[in-house]
């Protein structure tokens, strides 16, 4: 059972009533809406081709959190072998919004840190939907820390709306957590990939995302802001968050022709909800392909590479 955005709504009558054909075939076996069945499908096909080829910004947010594509645990669930989960910032506590470990990829050991969002109300609510605290952010500095040490690489997956705004988040040094981690990813000295796989909000995800190569999945988003939140600053207005999501400029399009994202991986029709197990194949591929690379570099190379990455960010845009 598929959850429809609203968009979708059309395709979900077509792909309902061919549904409600084969229930009834199953209750009478003399019944047969094989035709019936299939002109539905394949005009549902049809349907759904012509809906993501047309997307606005505010319709792959949308997609972009969609409940049903594979969170950051699906991945590292799929991807990686031996992963051993690492947890506590050796200060305050363990954030569950920020996963990370080491493991195995493609038998080359790694470090893995990602923002899990969980996929039901108790896991959601244990994960904090995302939002890291202050500590998600220490551990994942002190993970990158160890990964130096032991020269390993280190891959991050991002999705989250944005860091958590709360008191006690804001009382022990949120920003300050967020700069260091920012930081770290700068100065580290072995490769450092990051993938957008849903949502990139604001500087909870610049504090994974400050990397040699940043890659985003087809129909994600990153932004200083949500667009709610822009529109509600704006325009004192949040349903304008169509006209926000325009004005940001988030898709993973936009910032590949900025020069934001380095590359931008394929999703399948209908988004990454529709098949999450192709969907994290062509990560695995593309994280592969871009270890190999990097793989080459010696500590100071990747150091200077992606310092001057990040000073040359903004030069397309203004040549433009």
């Amino acid at each position: 059972m598929h959850n429809y955005l609203e968009f979708e709504k059309p395709l979900a009558e077509i792909e309902g009533k061919a549904e409600e054909l084969r229930a009834l075939a199953r209750q009478n076996e003399e019944m047969d809406v094989t035709k019936e069945a299939a002109a539905l499908d394949a005009k549902a096909i049809s349907l759904l081709k012509d809906m993501y080829k047309k997307l606005t910004p505010w319709q792959k947010c949308q997609v972009a959190r969609h409940p049903d594509r594979p969170h950051c645990k699906d991945y590292i669930e799929a991807l990686f072998t031996e992963f051993t989960p690492l947890a506590g910032d050796r200060s305050f506590a363990d954030d569950h919004a920020v996963m990370g470990g080491l493991a195995r990829f493609n038998d080359q050991p790694v470090m893995i840190i990602g923002h899990e969002k969980g996929n039901d109300t108790k896991s959601r609510i244990e994960r904090n939907f995302g939002m890291a605290r202050p500590e998600g952010y220490r551990k994942a500095v002190r993970l990158m820390d160890l990964a130096d040490r032991f020269g390993l690489p280190v891959i991050t997956l991002i999705d989250t709306t944005g860091a958590y705004p709360g008191k006690g988040a804001e009382e022990r040094g949120q920003s300050e957590a967020i700069a260091r981690s920012t930081e770290k990813c700068l100065s580290i000295g072995v490769p450092l990939i990051a993938v957008i796989i849903g949502e990139g909000g604001s500087g909870g995800a610049v504090a994974f995302a400050a990397a040699d190569k940043l890659v985003m999945l087809e129909h994600s988003v990153y932004s200083v802001i949500s667009p709610e939140g822009c529109a509600s600053i704006l325009w004192k207005d949040s349903s304008k968050m169509r006209e926000a999501a325009e004005a940001l400029r988030l898709t993973a399009q936009d910032l590949q022709e900025l020069g934001v994202a380095d590359e931008v991986i394929p999703e399948p029709v209908g988004g990454a909800q529709r098949d999450p197990a192709g969907t994290i194949a062509s990560v695995g591929e593309k994280i592969a392909t871009l270890l190999k690379d990097l793989n080459k570099f010696d500590a100071k190379t990747l150091r200077n590479a992606r310092r001057q990455k990040f000073l040359d960010l903004g030069s397309k845009a203004l040549v433009a």
